[in-house]
């Protein structure tokens, strides 16, 4: 599963603020991990799974820090420039292998900027943008240092910590730019044995290449192994306890965090949240309603607007969906040009892609307009080419970052398999359907990429409670497209001290899209310590 952040004050495409988060991607990724096939099929073993989640809660570790594992504790970062005027950067060892610390490190990169004041300095304010896969400096860097309220900033150095195998902190690299652009134009929703065949062979490259990059690092990737490097974070900067603002992916992450080292948690925000009590096929066919929420508004707003290339004030949205799952049948069958300088013809699954990067922000919502408008009725898919090259930070030098590597490499080790053969997406394909006529089928053969992962998972569905933590605050999105509402309800009633606050809108996420009531709640928690009430509702 991935998602990705965008300010609301960016369009996408054209300004990145390296807010990336969690979200399915379509062919890149889904929120599942590789196992073996089970006789008992997909819904048998979705339904154990839950069953045995509600049963089990995240144990916490115990508070004396092993001995073996006081260096890194005790480690002194040495901060130098980062290149960023204004910030610093470092570099911290964790144990590769937390059961066996004697036998390697990972160094992880940090950037930081001070407390700017006035007043007096609250600690370090911990952020992540999720993903997985997200490179939480670039986050800090260029929107949390520089874009977060300014009393928030004059009170916390403001941190980031690129999570193991990502970004700065020795990144999974899987395929090369052209093997990256051929992967994210493979068909995802195949209409023969031939196309199937074409598409399990691409998740099967995928994975053979994040396991010959790093064959023992992709074993140590987990959310677990991240939160844990997390604490080593929190004693090296001198902080009694965590405070931490951490954005859908990143609340996985931060609760995680939470339902480890309760005694350590401190002011915790988790925005967007993720319900780490569910399987992967639940997770992913929830997220497919959610994306089908989200463009159910897109839908009512766009035929409202003039240049609505998908119909009119008299178009309902369901014929919207229709006209768009028509425009991506053609493309099936016809991919149009797009002016590309390396010659991509813009794809049903880029298209897709393109589209489904535009749900996360309902600023992107005239951006896409006219993108499909251009691809509709000019055949030109230029437009939804870049926006489809956003979602997944391919560069103008036709390279990618190695977001959608360490995106794979966290999903298929924390959960395992949504679906392991073909034959148990197709049994599924009428669910997911329901759950979105436009995107149920895509999404649906997207969850079968971890099926092939190197790797068996380390994680599995479990409750995170964090007894005797202070306040968490757990926010959710009423029509958010990438982490469905009920996953903040659900994630909050689990919290022993879960607080969940409520933003009645659209996009990804709240805090810092303009509720002034969400951003009020949030500094308040942050600067004061004061929790919102259970059940504040803002719009």
């Amino acid at each position: 599963m991935h998602t990705r952040r965008t300010h609301r004050r960016t369009r996408i495409g054209r300004t990145r603020t390296g807010a990336t988060l969690l979200a399915a991607a379509l062919l890149a990724t889904a929120c599942s991990a590789g196992g073996a096939s089970t006789s008992a099929g997909p819904a048998a073993a979705e339904a154990a799974g839950a069953t045995k989640a509600a049963r089990t809660a995240l144990a916490a570790l115990p508070q004396a820090t092993p001995s073996a594992l006081t260096p890194y504790y005790e480690q002194k970062l040495k901060w130098r420039d980062c290149g960023v005027p204004g910030f610093q950067c470092a570099t911290m060892k964790a144990p590769l292998d937390y059961a066996k610390p004697s036998e390697g490190d990972v160094r992880l990169a940090v950037a930081r900027k001070k407390a700017t004041g006035p007043g007096e300095r609250l600690g370090s304010l911990l952020v992540n943008p999720g993903g997985p896969g997200g490179s939480a400096i670039g986050y800090l860097q260029q929107y949390a240092g520089i874009g977060y309220p300014e009393e928030v900033r004059a009170r916390y150095d403001m941190v980031a910590v690129d999570p193991r195998g990502v970004a700065r902190s020795e990144p999974i690299e899987c395929l090369d730019g052209r093997e990256m652009d051929a992967y994210t134009q493979t068909d995802v929703t195949p209409d023969d044995q031939g196309e199937t065949d074409e598409l399990v062979g691409a998740y099967q490259k995928f994975a053979e290449g994040c396991g010959a990059d790093a064959p023992k690092l992709l074993r140590h990737v987990s959310t677990v192994e991240a939160a844990r490097d997390m604490d080593i974070l929190r004693a090296v900067l001198g902080d009694e306890k965590l405070t931490y603002v951490g954005a859908s992916y990143g609340t996985f992450l931060g609760a995680t965090y939470a339902g480890l080292f309760p005694d350590r948690a401190g002011r915790l925000v988790l925005d967007g949240a993720m319900d780490p009590s569910l399987p992967a096929r639940r997770l992913n066919l929830e997220q497919t309603a959610g994306f089908e929420t989200a463009f159910q508004s897109f839908a009512k707003d766009c035929v409202k607007q003039p240049d609505c290339p998908l119909g009119d004030k008299n178009t309902t949205p369901d014929q919207v969906g229709k006209n768009l799952k028509a425009f991506f049948d053609d493309l099936d069958a016809e991919p149009i040009p797009t002016g590309d300088a390396d010659g991509r013809r813009l794809t049903e699954s880029l298209a897709t892609t393109g589209v489904i990067a535009a749900m996360y922000d309902e600023g992107a919502w005239q951006q896409l307009r006219e993108s499909l408008t251009s691809a509709i009725k000019e055949k030109d898919g230029a437009g939804l080419l870049v926006l489809s090259d956003s979602y997944y930070e391919r560069e103008a030098d036709g390279g990618y970052s190695n977001l959608m590597f360490a995106n794979a490499s966290v999903n298929c080790l924390d959960l395992p398999a949504a679906f392991s053969t073909p034959d148990e997406v197709r049994e599924a394909l009428p669910e997911f359907e329901k759950a979105s006529p436009v995107f149920g089928e895509g999404l649906a053969w997207s969850s079968l990429n971890c099926a092939y992962w190197p790797v068996e998972p380390t994680g599995e569905p479990h409750r995170i409670e964090a007894a005797g933590a202070t306040p968490i605050v757990v926010v959710g999105t009423t029509r958010d497209p990438a982490t469905p509402y009920r996953w903040a309800e659900a994630l909050a009633g689990q919290l022993s001290s879960g607080r969940l606050l409520t933003y009645e809108g659209d996009g990804h996420t709240a805090y810092g899209r303009g509720s002034a009531c969400i951003d009020s709640a949030i500094n308040t928690y942050l600067l004061r310590g004061t929790a919102p009430e259970d059940g504040t509702r803002c719009s």
